[in-house]
């Protein structure tokens, strides 16, 4: 099992992925082609076959499939061990299929890869090894030593050594091929889902402090009035009980209470705002507010506005969406963790687009792995780039959830390092760092026209 840091996504790495009720419907599949194979061998084209010997074998696969089915449930999970018990099955049953039927003159004898290709796909590098290796002795040993094929003058079926070695060679290639690709396959599609996974769970929380926030800006606007009531009467009832102490001092609570309500009510109420109750703010307060956990890092953070050629000089007013802030704090705060000691962050607009540029002062990306930046799960050699997240294992799924979000947003982002990473560092420019640039077209990130960012505040008293 592995943990994907930050997000407690917890992800199988094998057997656990296994569905019993697919392996179960593989063999079935297997046993029908077994069936019609045998019988079109001996009545149709009249070979002499072993018979018992071959519907022995079938029988068998039959069995372990009811005895699965009744068994055990259909939504059961293997575990490693187990898929690997029935996938060695399978191929011992293959196995002794192509022993009883002519060894490597059987074309079918094609089919030992699919054992160890299916091992490849769902299980991990220790157990698709032992079925290989299996594989490989099986077809060995079936190019030596094997029952003949009877054609139907009763002379056995033979074919030249060379044809036999070919077909060895072709199987034994074919297995360590489908093996490698399969593998490399699967496990870039797992890495893929748990990614994007983590980016859905990554939005989910984004979206549920949006809806948090306008919870908490709604109820500090509703309790207002009737704590401004509460006050009022409060008031009253104090000025006509003065000859009353304990009635006073009673009415008074109730006052100072009140009063305490409303500034906690307040206080939620600019919470709120802040947590973006806003659906639309200027630029500045948005690329603030996608920085403001890595400000007080150690790093300094600096905010350039840009307006380009023929823009209006006034800062835009874009929308606030949790993609855009979830997206752009992913890539402050790695532009934060490897920075020598400042990031800047510009955002240029003009009539068409407008881009935001994040540039640190750091190292820069490695060369060997700027092309795949964006790929979830890329692994940085050691010594390519200084460890200052560790928790991360240089995975790259900050990077790739930023990607995702800002992608889905309608930006073109693009990874690039702002200077040559080889010049020494007496040569290189104090912007020369790792380089992120996302740009949008104004009808994806602006809001719309005659949008105001201006708050609504809560009635209180």
């Amino acid at each position: 099992m592995r943990q994907i840091a930050g997000y407690g996504l917890v992800a199988g790495t094998g057997g656990d992925r296994v569905w019993l009720r697919t392996l179960i419907l593989l063999r079935w599949l297997a046993i029908a082609g077994q069936l019609a194979a045998i019988t079109a061998a001996d009545r149709w084209f009249g070979l002499g076959l072993p018979l018992g010997l071959c519907y022995l074998a079938v029988g068998a696969s039959i069995i372990v499939n009811l005895a699965a089915t009744f068994v055990f449930p259909g939504n059961r999970r293997l575990s490693e061990p187990e898929a690997l018990a029935s996938l060695m099955f399978d191929l011992g049953q293959l196995g002794f299929l192509v022993f009883v039927t002519g060894g490597l003159t059987n074309p079918f004898a094609l089919l030992i890869l699919a054992p160890v290709t299916i091992s490849a796909s769902i299980l991990g590098l220790g157990p698709t090894l032992i079925l290989g290796a299996a594989a490989v002795i099986i077809v060995s040993l079936s190019a030596f030593v094997a029952v003949p094929i009877r054609l139907p003058d009763g002379s056995a079926l033979e074919t030249p050594r060379l044809f036999t070695f070919g077909f060895w060679l072709a199987i034994v290639v074919g297995l360590l091929f489908l093996g490698v690709y399969a593998r490399r396959v699967a496990k870039e599609a797992r890495a893929l889902a748990d990614a994007l996974l983590a980016t859905q769970m990554a939005l989910a929380r984004e979206q549920k402090l949006t809806d948090l926030g306008g919870v908490v800006a709604a109820a500090a606007h509703e309790l207002g009035t009737p704590l401004a009531t509460i006050k009022l009467v409060s008031s009253e009832l104090m000025s006509e009980l003065e000859d009353q102490p304990g009635l006073y001092d009673d009415a008074r609570l109730i006052r100072e209470q009140a009063d305490r309500c409303a500034g906690i009510l307040r206080g939620m109420g600019r919470a709120g705002k802040d947590d973006l109750q806003l659906r639309q703010a200027p630029v500045s307060a948005l690329l603030r507010e996608a920085a403001e956990p890595h400000m007080n890092r150690g790093k300094e953070v600096i905010f350039e506005l840009i307006p380009g050629p023929g823009a209006d000089e006034r800062e835009p007013i874009v929308q606030r969406r949790p993609e855009v802030i979830h997206g752009l704090r992913n890539l402050v705060q790695n532009a934060v963790d490897f920075a020598s000691s400042k990031v800047w962050v510009e955002c240029e607009w003009t009539p068409s687009a407008l881009a935001l540029r994040i540039i640190d002062d750091g190292e820069g990306y490695p060369p060997n792995v700027i092309n795949r930046i964006g790929d979830p799960f890329v692994r940085v050699r050691k010594g390519d780039r200084p460890s200052r997240r560790p928790e991360y294992e240089g995975m790259g799924l900050g990077l790739f959830i930023a990607k995702t979000l800002l992608e889905r947003t309608g930006a073109e982002l693009t990874f690039a390092n702002a200077s040559d990473p080889f010049l020494a560092p007496a040569e290189r420019p104090e912007r020369g760092g790792a380089l992120v640039e996302a740009v949008w077209d104004n009808d994806d990130i602006l809001a719309p026209p005659g949008a105001t960012a201006a708050p609504n505040e809560p009635i209180l008293p």
